[in-house]
């Protein structure tokens, strides 16, 4: 997922600069569709803190393994000083600074507070249709007609090196500078 992640990031909020990465395997035995086990050897999670352009810090966790209990099967939390944004595939909510309880923690007594009442939807204001086919007709119409892409070869090769960048610190243990790459 790490190639995903760059793109995203890179284009959304900045260029990546610094990563660390944690990756694990934690379902080690697998069943097949025959009903054969056999022991797995591929991780099926990663967890990643990336340092972007800018100072901004980005935590993405990658994972098979997880049970899903939040709105969509992907969000992203982005949170600012003026207010934070969750965004999923479909819905987008926003919650301002201004509109943020400020709640004290008491770990005796349950929460007053229902801090999810607090986020307000961003509403629709077009059908964006499905973007990985949205994605794909861009691609189709810049091999046909030569229209721009902005998803050449050298950003692949951008997410390509942060994925080996990211199995590398989780080999080594470390943060890994992410050099700048160029034709």
């Amino acid at each position: 997922m790490f190639c995903h992640w760059r793109y995203l990031l890179d284009h959304t909020f900045g260029p990546v600069r610094r990563v660390s990465c944690l990756g694990a395997t934690h379902i080690p035995e697998r069943v097949d569709e025959g009903g054969k086990r056999y022991s797995c050897t591929a991780d099926d999670a990663a967890y990643g803190t990336l340092e972007l352009e800018g100072g901004v810090i980005a935590q993405m966790n990658s994972s098979w393994t997880v049970r899903v209990n939040r709105g969509e099967l992907l969000e992203l939390q982005v949170d600012g000083t003026e207010g934070s944004a969750v965004a999923g595939l479909r819905d987008c909510k926003v919650q301002h600074r201004v509109n943020t309880p400020k709640p004290v923690w008491n770990p005796d007594i349950a929460s007053a507070i229902d801090f999810r009442a607090g986020w307000q939807a961003v509403p629709d204001n077009g059908d964006f249709g499905n973007a990985f086919r949205v994605q794909w007709e861009s691609f189709l119409r810049h091999v046909a007609t030569g229209t721009p892409f902005p998803h050449d070869l050298l950003e692949g090769a951008r997410g390509v090196q942060l994925a080996e960048l990211a199995l590398r610190s989780w080999r080594e243990r470390r943060w890994m500078d992410v050099p700048e790459l160029t034709l």
